[in-house]
């Protein structure tokens, strides 16, 4: 029965007489939980990577009634999981008309609708909300009070009404008994003071609230729901010890545990204009370096890994890597474009405001540590299309693949300008000698177009391997002997440094 259908009961005679039966908000997620498995519908869409681990707890501990905790580092989708959940919420229950915490009809617990009963009888006029409105989330912050979750007293609605401080109606509730019947959940649990976490402890356990020393016993039924971040525990605040026990089940979330998954979440959420999709093409490639740069701020000694990578980090890279090649088409009158190597670049600033640094980082420099990171992406996939330059010069015997190339940057350099077009940027990739040749030979039958991107990629994987020297320009990047790329290095840091 919907919200919004005329033929629902409009008064609790009604409702007696249509055989509705009360069940707790626990009962009812459990139930529409086996009803939707039994069917094959997903609890939860939109989040990639949890299949086999963190979905599986989280239907057992629903299956067990229990309130939650997803404890997990930032950016895992703790928040949108919580939210997902009121798809197993009944379409529409009744309720109390006028009721402030949502009164079961047949079983009212608020003075309001036991006075209104008692009055009305079975006339008592009855309304029905859907999901939505049986949904409540806060975010914990240091400045919530026993108040906003619990309630007071209303000295304006004792004044307006004649009432005196000890009537009950006076009160004033707050958020969790207006979640009556619903799901509440509390974002970043640690954040709220330990006084404020103690005044939850009765809800948990024995369903009741005490509000100003009114002597009430109000049984709430409410499904709890936190998330909450390990960082939190010694950086900023913790959960208390009697409320973690009191929290049933509590379940540990993870980032994307291989590329292909973390691939799929960043185009998943990625806000692409229907133009861009259209005119903007990303190669796997590209779009596997943007994913290399968070593996490799996860496992680098300048990122606080207790703080976490979240995966919007690669989110927003890829946004920045589309507009990066988007502002080349708009400015060359191109119609369509694709992103080259040269375009990690751009990725800077959004890898400098994801990451938390520790001292070491903060030493190097963020812009330093960006640019070190979309180093490493570059060196960890060059061995995935090319011989590994580490491996080639240990191999004293075998001749070296990259030896033409290398000889050709000893007399000459090359600088690839970001606003060059593609027929531009191919025509100086080349010039090189052997660099098409080596590209042919370890990708036979590649297109001519993927061609130019795996020259570009080849120069790269030799700067980062110290085979070539690679400095950066105004408006691109220079590559050159190794040798002659240090002073230009020294001179860019010092530079950098003086800023």
């Amino acid at each position: 029965m919907k919200a919004g259908d005329k033929n629902r009961p409009s008064t609790l005679g009604d409702l007696k007489k249509s055989g509705y039966r009360s069940r707790s908000v626990k009962d009812e997620i459990r139930s529409n939980l086996i009803n939707g498995i039994r069917a094959g519908k997903p609890v939860f869409e939109g989040v990639l990577g949890y299949e086999h681990s963190v979905f599986p707890e989280v239907e057992r501990a629903l299956l067990s009634r229990h309130n939650i905790n997803l404890l997990g580092l930032r950016g895992q989708a703790k928040t949108r999981m919580a939210r997902q959940l009121i798809k197993l919420l009944d379409p529409a229950i009744p309720i109390v008309a006028g009721s402030p915490i949502n009164d079961d009809p047949l079983q009212p617990i608020s003075r309001y609708s036991l006075d209104l009963i008692e009055e009305e009888g079975d006339a008592t006029p009855i309304e029905w909300i859907g999901p939505e409105q049986r949904y409540t989330e806060k975010l914990a912050t240091p400045d919530v009070s026993v108040a906003d979750l619990i309630g007071d007293t209303d000295p304006i609605k004792a004044a307006r009404l004649k009432l005196d401080y000890s009537d009950e109606r006076v009160i004033h509730f707050g958020l969790v008994p207006r979640a009556n019947r619903g799901i509440f959940v509390i974002n970043e649990l640690p954040d709220l003071q330990a006084r404020i976490q103690v005044a939850l402890f009765n809800i948990l356990q024995e369903g009741d609230i005490q509000i100003r020393g009114f002597k009430l016993r109000l049984p709430l039924d409410v499904l709890f729901v936190f998330t909450a971040n390990p960082e939190d525990y010694t950086s900023r605040g913790a959960i208390i010890t009697p409320l973690k026990d009191r929290i049933q089940s509590q379940i540990l979330t993870h980032y994307p545990r291989s590329k292909e998954i973390s691939g799929a979440i960043t185009r998943q959420e990625a806000r692409l204009t229907p133009e861009q999709e259209q005119s903007i093409e990303i190669p796997e490639l590209m779009a596997d370096l943007v994913e290399e740069i968070a593996i490799a701020a996860r496992n680098s000694e300048f990122v606080d890994q207790k703080s976490g990578v979240s995966a919007r980090l690669t989110i927003s890279a890829f946004e920045n890597l589309v507009s990066s090649v988007e502002r080349r088409m708009l400015y060359s009158g191109e119609e369509k474009a694709r992103a080259r190597v040269g375009d990690l670049l751009s990725l800077v600033p959004a890898i400098t405001g994801k990451v938390e640094l520790v001292y070491e980082g903060e030493q190097e420099g963020p812009r330093n540590v960006a640019l070190g990171l979309i180093g490493k992406a570059l060196r960890s996939t060059f061995s995935q299309y090319f011989p590994d330059p580490e491996l080639v010069k240990k191999r004293k015997n075998e001749a070296n693949p990259y030896e033409q190339i290398i000889d050709w940057f000893s007399k000459r350099s090359l600088e690839l300008d970001n606003q060059l077009s593609e027929a531009e940027l191919r025509k100086k990739l080349l010039s090189v000698s052997g660099l098409q040749k080596l590209v042919q030979k370890y990708n036979p039958g590649i297109a001519e177009r993927d061609e130019s991107l795996m020259m570009e990629f080849v120069l790269h994987g030799l700067a980062e391997h110290s085979l070539i020297g690679k400095g950066l320009l105004e408006e691109g990047l220079s590559f050159r002997d190794l040798f002659s790329s240090v002073f230009s290095m020294d001179d860019f840091e010092d530079e950098d440094m003086n800023e």
